[in-house]
């Protein structure tokens, strides 16, 4: 938005005080001296008036949304009152009346929120949080900090214990499909505690399969109005820290209720497809609700071990089920359809969650299989849900005009030739690039640009389509344990069956998703928070002499960034410790280049560094080129899990 130099961004804030905020109409990135920040902090959303179009220079002149109200750090003795030293180092020291703090330790971790924000910032405790050097303490606070409590509200976690007592009533078992005598068996990682999906395996006749994907049914048990519904409304999302997990709903429900466990009677809100066994084309399909029996609980791994070997409990299931799963993923990608292979890192912790040795998860056929079963549904649901007056998506719009571009450039440092055809690179000739490079030392350097060139996924009322899946009709359905969308769509999807009158109008179902959204992205914060405070753990207790294998993951006006190769532990080099050269930052490729010497940096080079400083509090780590990447070889290679 700008009218009259006035435009809004997100308040960036250097080191100097000064906020550096982008003008995305022009470009241009606008300087905000600190007299003139008034109360904004770091990552609000603004309103800036610009004062002098020639140097760049402006001020804030209103809040339009704040990005945190509330903050952890450290609490210290001020007077007869205190002050919260913040963890985040852009933000400023929290004074906090006697009378607000809740007899506080000296020292130890603690949230508050904010009170006021003039004339100098104050707030009040709300969670002591104990030892600041504690796991437990660290982790609490990154989930708070993105507006996730740790705990339940007695009375939620009361209503939930409740529902567990009563279970399943007679009344429900006459109202659902009875499918407990169909082969029915859930795949999952080896330490999950919550099973939302199922899949089931039946043969019809020598040319038909009846394949159903049954989800928990969770919104039977969390109504409207209720006190878990307004928990999980606030909630949105579970989250996934680095040692625990932080469910949207109490684990009485999550863990126990709800979850498709093993060898018990289970409710379950299903899509069941006829499937032509060649093709994997749907023939039939029917959704409604369910009762299930989950005959085994596999984990990816156990299930893997029965594909690759031809043999074991419901081989015969679960190869065809494979290669069903791979069709379907042809399919997709002869549709246009972009496909990652992320590689995650896993820590392994200590009794007091310090980070003792590092792995990396690799993703193999299981994965993929119940994956493409998801989508199925997925999919699927959306489209038969398409012609009601309204649906819960989730949509990825294309890519922006100017990201696009500059992947363009990119490519261009690698040999690739890529035409903007509508403002984009098409979805094929990128999923082409991904699948000759894959095996190559190019190939995670390829993807990160592309993903990076990407927009984010979001929900909306409103379908637009799913972008990057090549999918005209898409929503979450599979997940109603961990994502309130899906317990929505369940919601709309049952009105629909049964011609029943929505509880809310599309309005209220548009904020939710836009409030969804956001707490997404709140929670992958939180997620990343947590990784980067083990990632600089890890790296702290390492030898300064120590030489470590990198890859370029970043550059910037200052330096480029670089993740240690096994941990993905990511730091900087600055410009001054490249080398003896001038060095500058090649905006348009992304590039930084020596004008002397010609060497240059870029996304995905390889290269030897060693740790130069590492500091725990601002989770900051900077790195020193130990060799030029034009000397590299090769890495050894990563262990794999």
């Amino acid at each position: 938005m700008q009218k009259n130099n006035i435009f809004e961004g997100r308040y960036s804030l250097g080191k100097n005080g000064i906020a550096y905020i982008k003008n995305r109409d022009t470009g241009d990135i606008i300087e905000v001296p600190k007299h003139e920040s008034g109360t904004a902090l770091s990552r609000d959303i603004v309103r800036v008036q610009i004062n002098d179009i020639i140097k760049k220079e402006g001020e804030i002149i209103a809040i339009v949304e704040r990005a945190k109200t509330g903050f952890v750090g450290i609490i210290k003795k001020h007077g007869n009152d205190f002050i919260l030293y913040p963890d985040d180092f852009k933000i400023p020291e929290i004074f906090i009346h006697n009378s607000l703090a809740d007899n506080p330790k000296i020292g130890e971790k603690a949230y508050i929120e904010i009170n006021s924000y003039t004339p100098i910032l104050t707030g009040h405790i709300v969670k002591h949080l104990g030892n600041p050097d504690s796991n437990d303490a660290n982790m609490k606070g990154m989930a708070l900090e993105q507006g996730f409590d740790f705990s339940f509200p007695n009375d939620v976690e009361e209503e939930a214990n409740n529902l567990k007592k009563n279970g399943i009533t007679k009344d429900e078992l006459s109202n659902r499909l009875d499918i407990r005598d169909t082969l029915t068996f859930t795949i999952d990682p080896e330490d999950a505690k919550d099973f939302d999906d199922a899949l089931s395996f039946k043969k019809i006749n020598k040319d038909t399969y009846e394949i159903g994907i049954h989800i928990a049914d969770v919104s039977h048990y969390v109504m409207p109005g209720s006190l878990l519904d307004e928990e999980a409304q606030k909630r949105t999302t579970s989250v996934y820290l680095v040692d625990r997990t932080i469910p949207m709903l109490p684990e009485a429900i999550s863990n126990e209720l709800c979850s498709l466990r093993e060898g018990e009677d289970k409710l379950a809100f299903s899509a069941i497809f006829e499937i032509d066994i060649n093709t994997g084309n749907i023939i039939k399909e029917w959704y409604g609700r369910t009762l299930i029996n989950s005959n085994k609980r596999f984990t990816y791994e156990e299930a893997q071990e029965i594909i690759n070997n031809e043999s074991g409990l419901y081989s015969y299931e679960l190869l065809e089920l494979n290669r069903i799963s791979k069709i379907y993923e042809e399919k997709r990608h002869n549709n246009g359809a972009l496909t990652f292979e992320t590689h995650e890192v896993k820590f392994i912790l200590d009794k007091e969650g310090k980070p003792i040795s590092v792995k990396v998860k690799e993703r193999i056929d299981t994965n993929k299989l119940i994956e493409e079963f998801m989508l199925l549904a997925n999919s699927r649901v959306a489209k038969y849900m398409s012609d009601s007056d309204f649906f819960v998506y989730r949509v990825h719009d294309k890519p922006e005009y100017d990201r696009m571009e500059k992947l363009q450039e990119f490519l261009k440092l690698f040999g690739y030739k890529t035409k903007l055809i509508g403002g984009i690179i098409q979805p094929k000739e990128l999923q082409e690039i991904i699948t000759k490079a894959e095996g190559t030392e190019i190939y995670d350097t390829l993807q990160t640009a592309i993903v990076r060139s990407m927009q984010k996924a979001i929900y909306t009322t409103k379908n637009i389509g799913h972008f990057g899946l090549a999918f005209k009709y898409y929503t979450h359905f599979t997940s109603p344990i961990r994502r309130y969308p899906d317990i929505l769509a369940h919601r709309l999807l049952q009105h629909k069956l049964s011609n029943t009158e929505f509880e809310y109008d599309q309005n209220w179902y548009e904020k939710m998703c836009i409030h969804s959204s956001e707490k997404e992205q709140s929670a992958v914060t939180a997620e990343r928070n947590s990784i980067k405070l083990k990632q600089v753990e890890y790296m702290a207790d390492k030898n300064k002499d120590e030489v470590f294998d990198a890859i370029v993951t970043g550059a910037g006006k200052f330096g480029i960034f670089v993740a240690e190769y096994e941990s993905r532990s990511e730091g900087m080099i600055r410009l001054r410790d490249l080398g003896n050269d001038f060095f500058e930052f090649i905006e348009k490729s992304g590039i930084i280049k020596g004008k002397r010497t010609g060497i240059s940096y870029k996304l995905g080079d390889k290269i030897k560094i060693k740790i130069k400083k590492v500091d725990l509090r601002k989770r900051l780590i900077d790195y020193s080129l130990v060799q030029n990447k034009k000397k590299y070889t090769t890495f050894d290679k990563r262990t794999k899990i």
